[in-house]
């Protein structure tokens, strides 16, 4: 599994940090640590301190808070996700089918009115030539 963020997705200032490139077995582990820590420990979740998880060009941490505020951060290289405990049991419901059979699916983890959304993608990857695409390379 690895996250990562991508700026203006749209040319409307939206953007997503996406938890992505993952099968079944590391969907199982993200929703088992999610319950772990944050449902049952009532602690933060730092995914850079996570063994199966690859920070890409940032860091996500997950927290509780009194209200669902969705993904914040001050430089754009640390996020704090932060819900409520319904907020994280709902996220749990969107992530179980992940859990249950290998997919190509997506599912964003909460729908707030926020700049920043989170995507659950287990068939996404990283290109780190992305960005060096020619217009003459659609052509063909």
């Amino acid at each position: 599994m690895e996250v990562d963020y991508l700026d203006d997705i749209n040319g409307h200032d939206q953007n997503i940090v996406r938890l992505y490139n993952f099968n079944k077995a590391e969907a199982i582990l993200f929703r088992d640590l999610l319950i772990d820590t944050i449902i049952d420990k009532r602690q933060k979740l730092d995914l850079s301190q996570i063994d199966f998880i690859e920070p890409r060009n940032c860091n996500l941490i997950f927290g509780l808070f009194k209200s669902d505020e969705g993904i914040l951060t001050k430089d754009n290289e640390t996020f704090f996700c932060i819900l409520t405990l319904d907020g994280f049991n709902k996220m749990i419901e969107l992530i179980e089918p992940f859990c249950k059979k290998e997919s190509k699916g997506y599912q964003y983890l909460y729908d707030i009115d926020n700049p920043t959304d989170l995507m659950f993608c287990p068939s996404a990857t990283y290109d780190e030539d992305d960005d060096l695409l020619e217009d003459d390379d659609f052509l063909n």
